[in-house]
């Protein structure tokens, strides 16, 4: 690699794999799984608004070197379950469409819950789970911002302006009609609901407080990843996580999820230093100098679950 581009790569922290190793990896099909990767976008997500996609660059990235990739959508805000069956029927739609008989599903944040749902209820059309920076355990985040709201009594206020900004985003996006639950979304991110989630899905939950899980259940495999930076990029609008960070009493987190709420199943690593954005390569791929890439983390995976056959 040439000093021009070594230098252009570390500028825009964007430089993930040489050139050559690229294109062979794009030749030989790197990224070409068996069943197709399904993204799954977190609170407050969308599949896409304009050029801006939830997993910026990911998709595309996926595609280029041989994935068959999916981008859905669900509510902005809504309960676990409910945004867990609105993504079955999806998968539903799509094998009665094109024939596809399972999924490798990767989900962000709550995204994570939502997938973990399908693979509970309907793990014959699961043949992974991946989650990226999942509050497993729930957020410390969302158990202050609800005991505030309850406190305060302002609970139905804060509930009908967060739903407002939810549907505001699945309309942009290009799904007015999803139903938005604010305050379902809220209880299932904390701790409490977060465990009560556990107790009915709990496959692939660590054997220890911030451990791993089962690797494969009913026939599923289960895998994990997480951040646990929170300032990456002073030019970042995610740099405002520092706010919330303060909330997790020196453990370390991703300004949202702390290390040890997002480990499930086989965990990849649950220190990368990214913020709870950088995670899905936001925003605009904006992070931290010398950090990984993001979109290489994604290729990794899908390249992972093709050796394995998935």
């Amino acid at each position: 690699m040439n000093k021009t581009l070594t230098a252009l790569c570390i500028a825009v922290a964007t430089c993930a794999t040489p050139v050559g190793l690229a294109t062979a990896q794009a030749a030989s099909g790197y990224t070409q799984t068996r069943h197709p990767i399904v993204l799954a976008h977190g609170l407050f997500g969308f599949d896409a608004i304009g050029p801006a996609d939830y997993f910026f660059g990911v998709a595309s990235a996926l595609r280029r070197d041989g994935a068959t990739v999916i981008t859905t959508q669900q509510s902005a805000a809504n309960s676990s379950e409910a945004r867990g069956e609105q993504l079955l029927a999806e998968l539903r739609r799509l094998k009665a469409a094109h024939g596809h008989q399972k999924f490798n599903l990767i989900g962000h944040s709550h995204g994570g819950h939502t997938i973990r749902y399908v693979a509970a209820v309907a793990p014959e059309l699961v043949a992974s789970v991946t989650t990226v920076g999942t509050p497993h355990r729930g957020t410390v985040v969302a158990d202050a911002l609800y005991a505030v709201t309850q406190a305060t009594g302002t609970t139905p206020l804060a509930a009908g302006i967060a739903d407002a900004l939810a549907s505001i985003i699945s309309a942009i996006s290009g799904a007015p009609r999803l139903p938005q639950n604010s305050e379902a979304a809220l209880r299932s991110l904390s701790t409490a609901g977060s465990q009560a989630f556990n107790q009915r899905f709990p496959a692939g939950a660590p054997t220890t407080a911030c451990g791993s899980g089962a690797s494969v259940v009913n026939g599923v495999r289960y895998y994990s990843a997480g951040g646990t930076s929170v300032v990456t990029n002073l030019l970042d609008v995610d740099s405002s996580l520092s706010i919330t960070s303060v909330l997790f009493l020196g453990k370390a987190n991703d300004g949202l999820v702390e290390r040890c709420s997002s480990r499930w199943g086989t965990v990849l690593r649950d220190n990368y230093p990214w913020n709870h954005l950088d995670e899905v390569n936001q925003t605009f791929g904006l992070r931290g100098w010398f950090t990984p890439n993001p979109v290489a983390f994604y290729r990794t995976q899908a390249n992972r679950l093709k050796n394995a056959g998935l």
